[in-house]
């Protein structure tokens, strides 16, 4: 899944400290799991709040 979320933040300059952020993450724990491979299945809430933070469809990361 990281594979998909990467491009679009380097595309934008977004930082995943600053994805978490803007997902309102009180820290950077979900994104780094993510991104680490320690989530392989993210919750339908979790790709829902990095769709939102990221401003695009969640079909995007099928």
């Amino acid at each position: 899944m990281w594979s998909k979320i990467e491009p679009l933040l380097e595309k934008r300059g977004i930082t995943p400290h600053h994805l978490s952020k803007l997902m309102g993450d009180s820290n950077d724990s979900n994104v780094y799991a993510l991104k680490n491979g320690k989530i392989k299945r993210p919750s339908f809430d979790l790709m829902c709040r990095i769709a939102k933070a990221l401003d695009v469809s969640l079909d995007v990361f099928r």
